[in-house]
């Protein structure tokens, strides 16, 4: 009989099933009660009254682990000296949306030499991400794959969907799944009504092909996440932060129902995808929010130990230590400071 299907498949890898690698590597009871404690609080912050300001910071993308680690000690220390007023987490990103080709992340290539050993890459990140949350770091990422929440989803305290995949309906019915806070950036063309639509989609209940933790084909149906909100990223036509930006968000989501809550990723088009202008958008957030704006509740900062960004792939013996791989970021020393500028802009508020 002529062959029809798998024409294009060169090999098929077994994987070890969610609940295998949950059993290999579980979560301890003080990191369960950490991961659903710090998402109520993540709640409260989006949501509620609380005056405290979510900050997401850190690597574009984990990489390195003994740089990771460095960098998460770094920010562990940070976070405790100003959690009066900012509460942070911690970007621990394993999955990267590609626009043409390049390095999926540590999941999809943890060798970083093209074997893809997704294997290891899962079992990898679950190890990082319970050192994350052993310092006490809230941990964050953007999923990408429909099958990977169910390997490491019990250990995110808040996940965003990016600006690629806001449209997805398959992203979309993930997240009304999803148990812990979620941002949706605006479309890469700067759609704010992209990031709204998938709110309310989210909100939703929706069933819809998965896996089971035994990794058997399901049918799941959800109950709709209803802790979803709208990440501003730029995009095509420029920056979205501005007063006036800010303004017409508002406007949409009170329009649509949904709670006036804001956070923007001072990194891609609103940086003009220059790393080292995060703190200057950051510096203008600021001057909105400590003007009385109540709708930003927070934002969004890509940074390392070094800053910048380098060519890969190349050999890694020629990795510079601390510099991230994918998109540029700050260097530890300007996110210390923009932090501290931070928590010191917003002590009116707590007065």
């Amino acid at each position: 009989m002529q062959k029809t299907s798998d024409l294009n498949v060169v090999e098929t890898r077994a994987l070890p099933s969610p609940a295998q690698l949950l059993a290999e590597l579980p979560k301890t009871d003080p990191q369960a009660e950490f991961v659903t404690r710090t998402r109520r609080e993540i709640h409260r912050l989006i949501f509620t009254d609380d005056k405290r300001f979510l900050l997401i910071v850190g690597p574009c993308s984990i990489h390195d682990l003994k740089g990771g680690r460095a960098y998460a000690q770094k920010l562990a220390k940070l976070a405790a000296e100003v959690s009066d007023r900012v509460m942070i987490v911690m970007r621990v990103y394993f999955e990267k949306p590609r626009t043409t080709v390049g390095w999926k992340g540590l999941i999809m290539d943890p060798h970083l030499d093209g074997t893809h050993d997704i294997a290891t890459g899962l079992r990898t990140a679950r190890t990082f991400l319970r050192e994350v949350l052993d310092l006490g770091l809230p941990t964050a990422t953007e999923l990408l794959d429909p099958i990977t929440p169910q390997y490491i989803a019990d250990l995110i305290c808040w996940s965003a969907i990016g600006a690629r995949t806001a449209e997805s309906q398959t992203h979309r019915q993930m997240a009304s799944g999803l148990s812990m806070p979620l941002g949706f950036k605006n479309g890469t063309d700067g759609s704010i009504t992209t990031a709204i639509n998938a709110i309310k989609s989210a909100g939703q209940p929706h069933t819809f092909l998965g896996i089971n933790l035994d990794g058997a084909a399901s049918a799941i149906v959800t109950r709709g996440n209803p802790d979803c909100h709208v990440v501003l990223r730029g995009g095509a036509t420029g920056p979205n932060y501005s007063p006036t930006h800010i303004a017409r968000t508002e406007e949409l989501l009170t329009k649509a129902g949904l709670p006036k809550a804001i956070l923007v990723d001072c990194s891609h088009d609103n940086s003009a995808k220059q790393p080292d202008r995060q703190p200057e958008v950051m510096r203008e957030l600021l001057a909105q929010v400590t003007a009385g704006n109540a709708s930003i509740m927070g934002a969004m900062i890509e940074s390392n130990l070094e800053a910048g960004s380098q060519a890969f792939p190349q050999p890694k013996d020629k990795l510079r230590y601390g510099v991230s791989i994918t998109d540029g970021c700050i260097a530890w020393d300007t996110t210390e400071q923009l932090v501290r500028e931070l928590h010191a802009a917003l002590a009116p508020r707590f007065k």
